[in-house]
C-alpha cells in the first residue's frame, strides 16, 4: 500500500523532507502523497519515515493503494533505476 496524508493534517512541514522518494507534496489545502512513488520507505527504511514524524499521526495507509512488499521492493527499485538514468 501507499500512504495517504488525511484532512487532519496541521502543515507541520516535517513529513516532506522525510520521505526519500520524494512522494510528500503540498497540495491545494495540505500535504498529498503521490502513490506512484510511496514506497512506505521499503528499500530505504524499516518503517515510513512520515508516519515516525507526523505529530498527529494522519498519515495511514491508504486501502486504494494496497501492494505486498514485494511490489514495493520492485517501485522502489524502478524510481532508483529512474534516478539514475535523469543524473
Amino acid at each position: 500500500m501507499a500512504l495517504l496524508i488525511t484532512d487532519e493534517c496541521i502543515n507541520c512541514d516535517v513529513c516532506e523532507p522525510e520521505c526519500p522518494n520524494d512522494a510528500i507534496y503540498m497540495g491545494q489545502e495540505i500535504y498529498e502523497i503521490d502513490p506512484t512513488k510511496c514506497t512506505e520507505c521499503v528499500g530505504h527504511f524499516d518503517e515510513p519515515q512520515c508516519q515516525q514524524v507526523c505529530p498527529v499521526s494522519c498519515i495511514p495507509f491508504n486501502p486504494e493503494w494496497r501492494e505486498s512488499k514485494e511490489k514495493l521492493q520492485a517501485k522502489y527499485e524502478r524510481l532508483q533505476a529512474e534516478l539514475k538514468t535523469a543524473t
